[in-house]
């Protein structure tokens, strides 16, 4: 299975003294979490939206500005465009990256795009000077 010799010692001898509980996950040291699994969650969904459709002046968000963003909403009380960071390298989430499309949803673009293009004279009509040499 490939484990150490002194790993299944370890695990026997717990479930040889305490049976079946023993196998279970021991507490483990350190801080605690800073954020529940719910803020993560708002924050990535977060990131997944346009800044302009909760009211920011954006056209992307960036880490810095999604952090001030989730303190503005009360989603976390203090947290740092490193953390944020983190969690969108997580899911491959790059919300800088964003890039929009156009939809013409106006009936009479078309027309009005035609009449432009046909005052401007085509790229082929330019003159061209030719180099001479002496």
């Amino acid at each position: 299975m490939g484990l150490h010799l002194d790993t299944v010692r370890t695990w026997r001898g717990r479930f040889a003294e305490h049976r079946l509980p023993a196998l279970s996950d021991r507490k483990r040291s350190g801080r605690p979490a800073s954020f529940t699994p719910l803020q993560t969650a708002q924050v990535k969904a977060l990131a997944c939206q346009l800044p302009a459709e909760s009211g920011t002046p954006l056209s992307r968000w960036s880490a810095p500005e999604l952090a001030r963003e989730v303190v503005g909403r009360a989603i976390a009380g203090a947290i740092s465009a490193s953390t944020v960071r983190r969690w969108l390298k997580q899911d491959a989430l790059k919300p800088w990256q964003y890039q929009s499309w156009i939809f013409i949803t106006d009936p009479a673009f078309r027309s009005r795009a035609s009449a432009c293009s046909t005052s401007m004279p085509a790229s082929g009509t330019a003159k061209r000077f030719a180099r001479t040499s002496t």
